[in-house]
């Protein structure tokens, strides 16, 4: 994924529901403290916890990433397993009431109502297999953090990212013939924009790549190579990729930190990306060329 692709041919993607980037990646554990010192080895930090969940908070620049083993309370959601998954990610949104209502209107699945008792209840749906998708409006001077959360003491609240890391965007794997069916999904729902099968970010070439209707990550559904193998798999999200200017510097700067990257005919390091190897529990993360949002020309 390399935002330098000229996008001059690309209609601007309506923004229905005032996407504005992602607020929060979930991972699902019940190995919460190994999966903490894998994160913390690409730079992240913990930085508060829920005050009644089994719930940490990490971050690290712009990126907030969530670690959850809180046993599954209702129905179809991710149970925390020794292997992370991705259980669900929240997109930062204009009004995350209407956000949902829209959502449900034009099919979503609603799942029940989980805050307790002063608790913020954030508006979710269901997403691909067990995942889930919330709608987050309170990101600014007032977060969703500031009530459910307690800062862990002397820790600084926001830790600077390494080689200017941020949040690209999820892969997510579906099951053969289903592209069409999940961008559908994400495009009616949400606004994304599915970008023309030639446009290539980073060193994984395979899948269609949607764009975000606020332009600054991406979603990519890839669909298997060998169908006989996934028969057996549910879709799911597979991994987090992080945009980063600098590929090489990201690369060389983990490394020291004992991060090591896949390194084969096919797939290596290079100023267009690189892939992890398996952190804890198999869990890899994928860097891309990219610049921030903030600064990426429009």
């Amino acid at each position: 994924m390399n935002p330098a692709t000229d996008r001059e041919a690309i209609p601007e993607p309506q923004n229905p529901l005032g996407v504005d980037g992602i607020e929060f990646i979930e991972l699902a554990t019940s190995r919460p403290q190994a999966l903490g010192s894998a994160l913390e080895t690409l730079g992240f930090r913990p930085i508060a916890r829920h005050r009644s969940r089994a719930v940490a908070l990490y971050r690290q620049g712009t990126m907030n990433l969530i670690v959850n083993a809180q046993p599954a309370d209702i129905p179809r959601v991710v149970v925390p397993t020794e292997r992370p998954v991705i259980s669900a990610f929240a997109l930062r949104v204009r009004d995350a009431r209407y956000a949902h209502r829209r959502a449900l209107e034009l099919g979503a699945w609603e799942i029940p109502v989980r805050a307790q008792a002063m608790e913020i209840n954030i508006p979710a749906i269901h997403g691909v297999g067990e995942s889930l998708v919330y709608f987050v409006d309170r990101y600014d001077e007032f977060s969703i953090y500031d009530i459910d959360f307690r800062a862990i003491p002397t820790v600084d609240p926001h830790p600077e990212a390494i080689a200017d890391m941020h949040y690209f965007g999820i892969v997510q794997y579906v099951k053969p013939d289903r592209t069409a069916d999940w961008a559908e999904f994400y495009s009616q729902l949400m606004g994304f924009t599915p970008l023309p099968r030639d446009v290539r970010f980073g060193i994984m070439p395979s899948g269609l790549l949607l764009e975000s209707p606020c332009r600054t990550f991406f979603l990519q559904l890839i669909e298997p190579e060998d169908s006989a193998r996934f028969a057996h798999m549910d879709e799911h999200l597979q991994r987090i990729g992080i945009g980063t200017p600098d590929v090489l510097a990201a690369v060389a700067s983990l490394e020291k930190r004992g991060v090591g990257f896949l390194a084969t005919d096919r797939v290596k390091p290079s100023e267009r990306g690189a892939l992890t190897r398996p952190l804890e529990g198999g869990m890899m993360f994928e860097l891309v060329k990219s610049q921030p949002p903030g600064a990426r020309s429009r």
